[in-house]
Protein backbone atom coordinates (compact mmCIF):
# COMPACT_ATOMS: atom_id res chain seq x y z
CA UNK A 1 0.00 0.00 0.00
CA UNK A 2 1.07 3.38 -0.94
CA UNK A 3 1.61 5.93 1.49
CA UNK A 4 -1.53 8.06 -0.45
CA UNK A 5 -3.14 5.34 0.01
CA UNK A 6 -2.94 4.63 3.47
CA UNK A 7 -3.57 8.48 4.15
CA UNK A 8 -6.97 7.71 2.62
CA UNK A 9 -7.88 5.50 5.22
CA UNK A 10 -9.51 5.95 8.97
CA UNK A 11 -6.75 6.22 11.71
CA UNK A 12 -6.77 5.18 15.49
CA UNK A 13 -4.34 6.58 18.07
CA UNK A 14 -4.58 4.45 21.36
CA UNK A 15 -2.19 5.92 24.25
CA UNK A 16 -1.45 4.49 27.31
CA UNK A 17 -1.02 5.99 30.34
CA UNK A 18 -0.51 6.10 33.97
CA UNK A 19 -1.48 8.55 36.26
CA UNK A 20 -0.58 9.07 39.86
CA UNK A 21 -2.59 7.51 42.73
CA UNK A 22 -4.97 9.92 44.66
CA UNK A 23 -4.90 12.02 41.00
CA UNK A 24 -7.17 10.24 39.02
CA UNK A 25 -10.51 12.04 38.98
CA UNK A 26 -8.03 15.68 38.28
CA UNK A 27 -6.80 13.60 35.16
CA UNK A 28 -9.82 12.15 34.03
CA UNK A 29 -11.16 16.21 34.20
CA UNK A 30 -8.11 17.25 31.93
CA UNK A 31 -8.37 14.03 29.93
CA UNK A 32 -11.86 15.04 28.86
CA UNK A 33 -10.96 18.74 28.12
CA UNK A 34 -8.33 17.57 26.18
CA UNK A 35 -10.81 15.16 23.95
CA UNK A 36 -13.40 18.16 23.45
CA UNK A 37 -10.10 20.23 21.96
CA UNK A 38 -9.16 17.60 19.91
CA UNK A 39 -12.96 17.27 18.87
CA UNK A 40 -12.25 20.88 16.55
CA UNK A 41 -9.70 19.17 14.70
CA UNK A 42 -10.29 18.56 11.01
CA UNK A 43 -11.07 14.98 10.72
CA UNK A 44 -12.02 13.98 13.99
CA UNK A 45 -14.36 10.92 14.51
CA UNK A 46 -14.51 10.32 18.26
CA UNK A 47 -12.40 9.75 21.44
CA UNK A 48 -13.16 7.01 24.47
CA UNK A 49 -11.50 7.23 27.41
CA UNK A 50 -11.23 4.11 29.57
CA UNK A 51 -10.35 3.65 33.11
CA UNK A 52 -7.95 1.54 34.49
CA UNK A 53 -9.00 -2.09 35.31
CA UNK A 54 -7.28 -5.49 37.01
CA UNK A 55 -6.10 -6.40 33.75
CA UNK A 56 -5.52 -2.98 32.58
CA UNK A 57 -3.35 -0.99 34.76
CA UNK A 58 -3.49 2.25 32.67
CA UNK A 59 -5.96 4.91 31.48
CA UNK A 60 -6.38 3.99 27.81
CA UNK A 61 -7.55 6.99 25.32
CA UNK A 62 -8.30 6.58 22.12
CA UNK A 63 -8.64 8.83 19.70
CA UNK A 64 -10.24 8.15 15.67
CA UNK A 65 -9.81 10.53 12.71
CA UNK A 66 -10.38 10.06 9.11
CA UNK A 67 -6.84 10.00 8.16
CA UNK A 68 -3.54 9.68 8.96
CA UNK A 69 -2.63 13.35 8.03
CA UNK A 70 -5.38 14.61 10.36
CA UNK A 71 -3.68 12.36 13.03
CA UNK A 72 -0.55 13.89 12.62
CA UNK A 73 -2.26 17.46 12.60
CA UNK A 74 -3.72 16.53 16.05
CA UNK A 75 -0.82 14.69 17.45
CA UNK A 76 1.80 17.62 16.48
CA UNK A 77 -0.74 20.23 17.85
CA UNK A 78 0.29 23.66 19.98
CA UNK A 79 -2.68 22.72 21.60
CA UNK A 80 -2.21 19.11 22.67
CA UNK A 81 0.65 20.23 23.17
CA UNK A 82 0.19 22.43 25.62
CA UNK A 83 -2.46 20.38 27.47
CA UNK A 84 0.32 18.15 27.85
CA UNK A 85 2.63 20.35 29.35
CA UNK A 86 -0.35 21.57 31.91
CA UNK A 87 -0.88 17.49 32.19
CA UNK A 88 1.97 16.39 33.29
CA UNK A 89 1.38 16.84 36.72
CA UNK A 90 -1.03 13.45 36.48
CA UNK A 91 1.52 11.70 34.77
CA UNK A 92 3.14 8.62 36.46
CA UNK A 93 5.91 7.95 33.72
CA UNK A 94 5.61 8.34 29.86
CA UNK A 95 2.31 7.54 28.12
CA UNK A 96 2.88 4.79 25.36
CA UNK A 97 0.95 5.55 21.83
CA UNK A 98 0.65 2.77 19.12
CA UNK A 99 -1.19 4.54 15.83
CA UNK A 100 -3.03 2.26 13.49
CA UNK A 101 -4.11 2.85 10.01
CA UNK A 102 -7.33 1.30 8.98
CA UNK A 103 -10.54 -0.35 10.08
CA UNK A 104 -10.44 -1.49 13.80
CA UNK A 105 -12.84 -4.57 14.73
CA UNK A 106 -15.75 -3.51 16.98
CA UNK A 107 -14.73 -3.58 20.74
CA UNK A 108 -16.69 -6.52 21.73
CA UNK A 109 -16.68 -7.82 25.28
CA UNK A 110 -12.77 -9.13 24.69
CA UNK A 111 -9.54 -8.47 25.87
CA UNK A 112 -7.31 -7.13 23.63
CA UNK A 113 -3.20 -7.23 23.57
CA UNK A 114 -1.85 -4.40 21.78
CA UNK A 115 2.08 -5.70 21.06
CA UNK A 116 4.30 -3.48 19.41
CA UNK A 117 7.70 -4.63 17.17
CA UNK A 118 10.58 -2.72 15.67
CA UNK A 119 11.33 -4.23 12.65
CA UNK A 120 14.29 -3.79 9.72
CA UNK A 121 13.33 -3.59 6.50
CA UNK A 122 15.77 -6.75 5.35
CA UNK A 123 13.81 -8.86 8.35
CA UNK A 124 10.34 -8.15 7.22
CA UNK A 125 9.47 -11.29 5.52
CA UNK A 126 11.10 -12.87 8.42
CA UNK A 127 8.75 -11.26 10.51
CA UNK A 128 5.62 -12.19 8.80
CA UNK A 129 6.68 -15.65 9.08
CA UNK A 130 6.99 -15.84 12.52
CA UNK A 131 4.07 -14.13 13.04
CA UNK A 132 1.47 -16.82 10.76
CA UNK A 133 3.55 -19.43 12.85
CA UNK A 134 2.39 -17.27 16.30
CA UNK A 135 -0.79 -16.96 14.93
CA UNK A 136 -1.63 -20.65 14.02
CA UNK A 137 -0.86 -21.77 17.28
CA UNK A 138 -2.28 -18.91 19.45
CA UNK A 139 -5.75 -19.65 16.99
CA UNK A 140 -5.63 -23.77 18.85
CA UNK A 141 -6.17 -22.01 22.44
CA UNK A 142 -9.57 -21.81 24.07
CA UNK A 143 -11.17 -18.25 24.15
CA UNK A 144 -8.87 -16.64 20.93
CA UNK A 145 -11.24 -14.28 19.21
CA UNK A 146 -8.62 -12.96 16.28
CA UNK A 147 -5.76 -10.75 15.38
CA UNK A 148 -4.84 -8.04 13.40
CA UNK A 149 -1.11 -6.76 12.16
CA UNK A 150 -0.53 -3.26 11.47
CA UNK A 151 2.26 -1.72 9.20
CA UNK A 152 4.33 0.88 10.50
CA UNK A 153 2.77 4.25 9.52
CA UNK A 154 4.94 6.63 7.03
CA UNK A 155 5.52 9.82 9.15
CA UNK A 156 4.36 8.89 12.43
CA UNK A 157 5.34 5.56 13.58
CA UNK A 158 7.81 2.93 12.71
CA UNK A 159 6.63 -0.06 14.83
CA UNK A 160 4.43 -2.76 13.61
CA UNK A 161 1.44 -3.15 15.77
CA UNK A 162 -0.51 -6.61 16.15
CA UNK A 163 -3.84 -6.59 18.02
CA UNK A 164 -4.88 -10.17 19.56
CA UNK A 165 -8.20 -10.67 21.41
CA UNK A 166 -9.38 -13.35 24.29
CA UNK A 167 -12.76 -13.81 25.36
CA UNK A 168 -11.58 -13.36 29.08
CA UNK A 169 -8.65 -12.76 31.29
CA UNK A 170 -8.21 -16.59 32.33
CA UNK A 171 -7.77 -17.60 28.65
CA UNK A 172 -5.40 -14.72 27.67
CA UNK A 173 -2.95 -15.41 30.92
CA UNK A 174 -2.73 -19.24 29.64
CA UNK A 175 -1.53 -17.97 26.52
CA UNK A 176 0.44 -15.76 27.67
CA UNK A 177 1.88 -18.27 29.92
CA UNK A 178 1.83 -21.23 27.57
CA UNK A 179 5.47 -23.17 26.96
CA UNK A 180 4.11 -22.65 23.12
CA UNK A 181 4.38 -19.10 23.25
CA UNK A 182 7.64 -19.29 25.11
CA UNK A 183 9.10 -21.74 22.03
CA UNK A 184 7.50 -18.98 19.54
CA UNK A 185 9.03 -16.11 21.39
CA UNK A 186 12.22 -17.94 21.38
CA UNK A 187 12.56 -18.65 17.37
CA UNK A 188 11.93 -15.31 17.21
CA UNK A 189 14.52 -13.83 19.71
CA UNK A 190 15.57 -11.28 16.95
CA UNK A 191 12.13 -9.22 17.25
CA UNK A 192 12.66 -9.05 21.26
CA UNK A 193 12.25 -5.60 21.08
CA UNK A 194 9.27 -5.25 21.79
CA UNK A 195 5.98 -3.77 24.09
CA UNK A 196 2.98 -5.79 25.39
CA UNK A 197 -0.16 -4.33 27.28
CA UNK A 198 -3.52 -4.91 27.61
CA UNK A 199 -7.05 -3.19 27.21
CA UNK A 200 -10.02 -4.24 28.47
CA UNK A 201 -12.55 -3.43 25.87
CA UNK A 202 -15.63 -4.99 28.08
CA UNK A 203 -17.33 -1.61 27.53
CA UNK A 204 -16.46 -0.55 24.71
CA UNK A 205 -18.82 1.95 22.46
CA UNK A 206 -21.93 0.37 21.17
CA UNK A 207 -21.59 3.13 18.17
CA UNK A 208 -17.93 3.34 17.59
CA UNK A 209 -17.89 0.79 14.39
CA UNK A 210 -19.81 0.49 11.70
CA UNK A 211 -21.44 -3.23 10.64
CA UNK A 212 -18.17 -3.87 8.83
CA UNK A 213 -15.58 -3.28 11.68
CA UNK A 214 -14.76 0.09 10.10
CA UNK A 215 -14.45 3.21 12.02
CA UNK A 216 -17.68 5.64 11.61
CA UNK A 217 -18.64 8.46 13.30
CA UNK A 218 -21.48 7.87 15.73
CA UNK A 219 -25.03 8.75 14.87
CA UNK A 220 -26.62 12.17 16.10
CA UNK A 221 -27.95 11.89 19.53
CA UNK A 222 -31.51 11.67 18.67
CA UNK A 223 -30.86 8.60 16.35
CA UNK A 224 -28.65 6.72 18.82
CA UNK A 225 -31.48 7.89 21.95
CA UNK A 226 -33.87 6.17 19.85
CA UNK A 227 -31.55 3.09 19.45
CA UNK A 228 -31.42 2.70 22.89
CA UNK A 229 -35.25 2.99 23.83
CA UNK A 230 -35.71 0.21 20.62
CA UNK A 231 -33.94 -2.20 22.78
CA UNK A 232 -34.35 -1.05 26.06
CA UNK A 233 -38.27 -1.66 25.84
CA UNK A 234 -38.23 -5.13 25.47
CA UNK A 235 -35.26 -5.84 27.55
CA UNK A 236 -36.95 -4.46 30.18
CA UNK A 237 -40.16 -5.88 29.70
CA UNK A 238 -38.74 -9.51 29.41
CA UNK A 239 -36.44 -9.46 32.08
CA UNK A 240 -39.34 -7.90 34.33
CA UNK A 241 -41.70 -10.97 32.99
CA UNK A 242 -38.72 -12.96 34.39
CA UNK A 243 -38.51 -11.66 37.87
CA UNK A 244 -41.72 -11.30 38.37
CA UNK A 245 -42.21 -14.57 39.91
CA UNK A 246 -39.84 -14.20 42.91
CA UNK A 247 -41.97 -11.45 43.98
CA UNK A 248 -39.04 -9.13 44.89
CA UNK A 249 -40.11 -5.99 46.88
CA UNK A 250 -39.89 -3.09 44.46
CA UNK A 251 -36.58 -1.99 45.31
CA UNK A 252 -34.59 -4.78 45.04
CA UNK A 253 -36.64 -5.69 41.63
CA UNK A 254 -35.47 -2.55 40.30
CA UNK A 255 -31.48 -3.25 41.32
CA UNK A 256 -31.41 -6.11 40.30
CA UNK A 257 -33.56 -5.83 36.89
CA UNK A 258 -31.02 -2.62 36.35
CA UNK A 259 -27.90 -5.09 36.49
CA UNK A 260 -29.06 -7.43 34.42
CA UNK A 261 -30.48 -5.15 31.88
CA UNK A 262 -27.26 -3.04 31.33
CA UNK A 263 -24.98 -6.59 30.37
CA UNK A 264 -28.14 -7.69 28.59
CA UNK A 265 -27.67 -3.91 26.78
CA UNK A 266 -24.25 -4.26 26.08
CA UNK A 267 -23.49 -8.02 25.13
CA UNK A 268 -26.30 -9.02 23.35
CA UNK A 269 -29.41 -6.17 22.48
CA UNK A 270 -27.36 -3.39 21.20
CA UNK A 271 -24.71 -5.67 19.08
CA UNK A 272 -26.56 -8.29 17.87
CA UNK A 273 -30.31 -6.79 17.64
CA UNK A 274 -30.31 -3.33 17.44
CA UNK A 275 -27.15 -2.44 15.67
CA UNK A 276 -28.12 -4.93 12.74
CA UNK A 277 -31.99 -4.04 13.10
CA UNK A 278 -31.15 -0.03 12.21
CA UNK A 279 -27.55 -0.37 10.84
CA UNK A 280 -29.13 1.49 7.54
CA UNK A 281 -30.63 4.24 9.35
CA UNK A 282 -27.88 4.65 11.91
CA UNK A 283 -25.31 4.49 9.23
CA UNK A 284 -26.71 5.05 5.70
CA UNK A 285 -24.93 3.96 3.05
CA UNK A 286 -23.18 6.65 0.33
CA UNK A 287 -24.91 8.21 -2.29
CA UNK A 288 -28.56 7.58 -0.51
CA UNK A 289 -30.75 10.75 0.01
CA UNK A 290 -30.82 11.38 3.96
CA UNK A 291 -34.68 11.71 4.06
CA UNK A 292 -34.94 8.31 2.19
CA UNK A 293 -32.86 6.49 4.67
CA UNK A 294 -34.91 8.90 8.04
CA UNK A 295 -37.94 7.17 6.23
CA UNK A 296 -37.25 3.70 6.24
CA UNK A 297 -35.55 4.19 9.79
CA UNK A 298 -38.72 5.56 11.60
CA UNK A 299 -40.48 3.09 9.55
CA UNK A 300 -38.51 0.37 11.07
CA UNK A 301 -38.54 1.87 14.48
CA UNK A 302 -42.42 2.07 14.48
CA UNK A 303 -43.05 -1.25 13.02
CA UNK A 304 -40.62 -3.50 15.51
CA UNK A 305 -41.99 -0.81 18.42
CA UNK A 306 -45.45 -2.07 17.72
CA UNK A 307 -44.33 -5.42 17.40
CA UNK A 308 -43.41 -5.44 20.76
CA UNK A 309 -46.40 -3.51 22.10
CA UNK A 310 -49.16 -6.22 21.15
CA UNK A 311 -46.73 -9.07 22.22
CA UNK A 312 -46.64 -7.40 25.36
CA UNK A 313 -50.07 -6.88 25.72
CA UNK A 314 -51.28 -10.26 24.69
CA UNK A 315 -48.98 -11.66 27.41
CA UNK A 316 -50.12 -9.79 29.92
CA UNK A 317 -53.27 -9.14 29.87
CA UNK A 318 -54.76 -12.10 27.64
CA UNK A 319 -52.23 -15.27 28.73
CA UNK A 320 -50.87 -14.56 31.79
CA UNK A 321 -51.85 -11.59 34.50
CA UNK A 322 -48.22 -10.52 36.73
CA UNK A 323 -48.09 -12.17 40.14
Amino acid sequence: MTANASADRAATVIIGQRVRAGLEKEFEVWQKDLNRAAADYAGFLGAEIAAPTPTQPDWVIVYRFDSIAHVQAWINSATRQDYLDSGRQFFDGPATQQVVSGGIRPPDPLLTVVVTHRVGDDSIDEFLAWQDRLREVESAFDGFRGTELFRPVDGVQDEWTLLYRFDNAAHLDTWLTSPERQQLLAEGRKFHDFELRTVDNSFGSWFAFDENGNEAPPPSETKTSIAVWVGLYPTVVLLTLALSPLKLPLWLGLLIGNLLSSFIMSFFTMPYYVNRLLHRWLRPPPGIPVAKTNAQGVAIVAAVTLFWVVVFYLVTTQFWSLP
